[in-house]
């Protein structure tokens, strides 16, 4: 008998991209072939809840494939991942034309098997070390979502670092809600500096290997340390902030006040000699004051993050700031949203300057059609930031890294040429 086809489409974050690998992963070992959505039989959609517009993004997306039910390109239609974990009961009577809802995908700890399909590039990929969250910001739906830390074995992640090591792997990416506190739910204390020297240690073939997601409140002198001193790490930290008023981070349940996140700053930038932080922020909190905002506005100038992102914040049901007063309206959000990614923009721009006739290595990540090619340095996490557009005179292919000389540079990219 032959398996019907199945295709995927994954929403969300490289966390739920791996989940959708996952789903692929347990379909091909059960004999499923696996085709794009046009050519599929059944569709699985890997949906994300995590704010307002991640759940508008995962229910358009469902109901583009229902459509394609109705109109027999498709036969069966599965939702998957965070919004039917979320949301199961208030979907069901909303959407009957799909065939199954199936909740959060359990990692797979003891073994590490070959991956039949990936949804990444070749030359890179995720390797997620831990599922989950055990801190309980007040605005933050995941672990209602994705329960509690889970920390995947030493032994598992390591050989699955070692699989893709062997499948020559240019860059791997760590990834979870939050690595730095990697093993203290099974080793009761902090582990992620441990593997990295493991994991790091191991390597043959991948150069890069990046960190994403760290809570402040978990960043140690031992972490920074590997970061230092082991050249496989690249020198990028990921590290959500939030906010920098004291009340504002407070009411956000986060334990890391003002005066300890800027000595974590100035401890990571004295420790790892040119790091690209990046952060995240959010505006528009229940009860963030005019006053409040604009602090935030003068720490970003102060602080001249290398790369930063902003959250309009989104009301979740089930959080702590759900029932808080002083509700911000969304005309404010925008507003505050614009004027500090304008203002990062400025920075951005000013800090690539500094990257003219400067000779750097780029991954090459792909050929653009005019014959020019879009890599990344190693302090731009892919699919997040910047890129490095570079002109060649011999062919490059994805995956390889080459030496080039910046010749222009703008707000959130650069452009150079292969030497």
């Amino acid at each position: 008998m032959t398996l019907p086809k199945i295709g995927i489409v994954s929403l969300g974050c490289p966390r739920n991209l791996v989940d959708s690998q996952a789903i692929l992963d347990r379909l091909c070992r059960k004999g499923y072939a696996i085709a794009d959505i046009d050519e599929a039989d059944i569709a699985v959609v890997n949906t994300c809840s995590f704010i307002d517009e991640a759940k508008k993004e995962s229910v358009d997306a469902i109901l583009e494939l229902i459509d394609l039910k109705k109109g027999g390109r498709l036969k069966r239609v599965v939702v998957a991942g965070c919004l039917p974990q979320r949301y199961k009961e208030e979907l069901l009577p909303h959407l009957k034309e799909v065939d199954a809802f199936v909740g959060r995908i359990e990692l797979e700890d003891k073994t590490a098997p070959l991956r039949s399909y990936s949804l990444t590039p070749q030359h890179f990929a995720y390797l997620k070390i831990a599922e989950g969250c055990s801190h309980a910001c007040s605005f933050c739906v995941i672990p209602k979502i994705k329960g509690r830390l889970k920390s995947r074995s030493r032994e598992a992640i390591l050989r699955e670092a070692g699989r893709l090591d062997r499948e020559r792997k240019s860059e791997i990416n760590l990834i979870g809600q939050d690595i730095s506190h990697y093993g203290l739910d099974i080793y009761k204390k902090l582990e992620l500096a441990r593997l990295l020297r493991a994991i790091a240690s191991s390597l043959k073939h991948a150069r890069w290997l990046r960190l994403l997601y760290l809570h402040p409140e978990n960043v140690t002198d031992d972490l920074l340390g590997v970061v230092s001193s082991e050249p496989r790490i690249c020198k990028y930290v990921d590290l959500p902030l939030q906010h920098i008023n004291r009340r504002v981070l407070k009411a956000m349940r986060r334990r890391f006040d003002t005066a300890k996140i800027m000595r974590l700053l100035s401890r990571m930038r004295k420790r790892i000699p040119g790091v690209a932080i990046r952060t995240s922020l959010i505006v528009g909190f229940p009860g963030e004051t005019e006053r409040e905002f604009k602090e935030l506005v003068a720490f970003v100038e102060e602080q001249r993050f290398e790369r930063l992102g902003v959250f309009k914040y989104s009301r979740e049901e089930g959080t702590a700031a759900f029932g808080y007063p002083e509700q911000v309206p969304q005309k404010i959000k925008e507003e505050r949203y614009d004027i500090i990614m304008r203002l990062q923009a400025q920075i951005s721009a000013q800090l690539n300057k500094g990257f003219l006739g400067r000779e750097l290595e780029v991954l090459i990540d792909e050929q653009n059609s005019d014959g020019t090619y879009l890599g990344r340095l190693s302090i731009d996490a892919p699919e997040i930031d910047g890129s490095v557009y570079v002109k060649a005179q011999k062919p490059i292919k994805p995956g390889e890294f080459v030496k080039a000389r910046i010749t222009d540079a703008y707000e959130y990219d650069l452009a150079g040429s292969a030497l």
